[in-house]
């Protein structure tokens, strides 16, 4: 029997999405970014199941190790780099490479002497202002890292864009044209487009494109979804109803008495909540597909249900299935009504939710 609240993981959707991107950007590799236990969708079973990607971005060591682990041989890429110098001969050992975006990384670089070069991709600020060396710093940094026999040559290129979901703002050819000014006629691969970058700007798709929510069916842009690119959400967030009573007008339900119903009806009780990632800030309203119609949230979410409204004249049954999201009730309408973005709803479940490949 399966468990709940589930995940339920589409292998189909993975390839389908990672396709789409190729046909998106066909002259460029794809680095599937598969950090943060692969946006919730789990690391392992989603670069196992993307096989065929170019390689994959993770954000820390541990998560390249666990690939490794579990058997992966394509390129990976440490986009935040390494914090430690005990860090580098691991990167040699395992054959990760890694992003160097500040000097105390350089520093590090020059104090050692591994058994075999790194493979360094230099990261610019172009404009994101986060991580990566000012425009001034490129051509000195550059020149550390090619004089320095612990650095694989030639030497990769990268920077990240700040406003690429926002396919209006300009900034992203302001920042694409600082990158391409410093390493014009420079050796090595480039990387500049993120999901945002490979959906709505083509001219900066280059040797590498970096899709992470893109390759998980969902689009970066807010008001906007994956499937108006073609792509099919691949998580789909279930569990089920665990109680249906009646409930009087004028009676309130939850914590704090935060909802009080105007009229007879019928609440029902779904077993997910904070504990297992659902925000507890999710509002009135908040929209739950049970049945194939869709009923609003009342109360507040508690840290193992929540309740919602199913109507005075609902057939529905303990045991039936709740849908949080999915493919008949997008994660970015989900996140537009609870006011964050689909990123934070797909990457923080907890453990208590089963990841179930299908």
């Amino acid at each position: 029997m399966k468990p709940f609240p589930r995940a339920e993981i589409s292998r189909k959707a993975l390839k389908h999405n990672l396709a789409r991107l190729h046909e998106l950007a066909p002259s460029s590799k794809v680095m599937a970014v598969v950090k943060a236990n692969g946006y919730g969708h789990g690391l392992l079973n989603v670069a196992q199941c993307l096989d065929n990607a170019d390689g994959f971005g993770l954000a820390r060591l541990e998560e390249a190790l666990a690939l490794r682990a579990g058997g992966v041989k394509a390129k990976l890429l440490l986009l935040e780099g390494f914090f430690r110098v005990g860090d580098l001969e691991t990167l040699v050992e395992h054959d990760i490479e890694t992003v160097v975006h500040h000097v105390s990384q350089l520093e590090m670089l020059e104090s050692v002497t591994l058994s075999r070069p790194v493979t360094v991709w230099l990261k610019v600020d172009t404009g994101m202002h986060r991580l990566g060396f000012a425009p001034e710093q490129f051509h000195a940094t550059y020149q550390r890292l090619l004089s320095n026999e612990n650095v694989a040559k030639p030497i990769h290129l990268m920077t990240h864009f700040a406003s690429a979901d926002e396919p209006s703002n300009s900034s992203t050819l302001a920042q694409q044209k600082v990158f391409d000014t410093l390493t014009k006629n420079l050796p090595g691969d480039r990387t500049l487009a993120n999901s945002a970058g490979a959906l709505f700007w083509q001219s900066s798709q280059a040797d590498w494109i970096r899709p992470g929510i893109a390759l998980y069916g969902v689009s970066p842009v807010l008001g906007d979804l994956g499937a108006k690119h073609g792509l099919l959400p691949a998580m789909e967030l279930v569990s089920q109803l665990i109680s249906i009573r009646d409930h009087k007008a004028g009676d309130s339900v939850g914590y704090g008495s935060f909802w009080t119903a105007k009229t007879d009806t019928q609440l029902g009780v779904v077993a997910i909540g904070y504990g297992d990632g659902y925000p507890r800030n999710a509002p009135l309203g908040t929209p739950v597909l049970i049945n194939g119609r869709i009923v609003p949230i009342v109360g507040r979410v508690s840290m193992d249900m929540l309740t919602v409204d199913l109507g005075v004249d609902a057939t529905d049954n303990v045991g039936d299935l709740a849908v949080l999201w999915g493919k008949k009730l997008p994660v970015e309408e989900v996140a537009e009504h609870i006011g964050t973005i689909a990123y934070e709803l797909v990457t923080k479940l907890t453990p208590r939710v089963a990841v179930c490949l299908d």
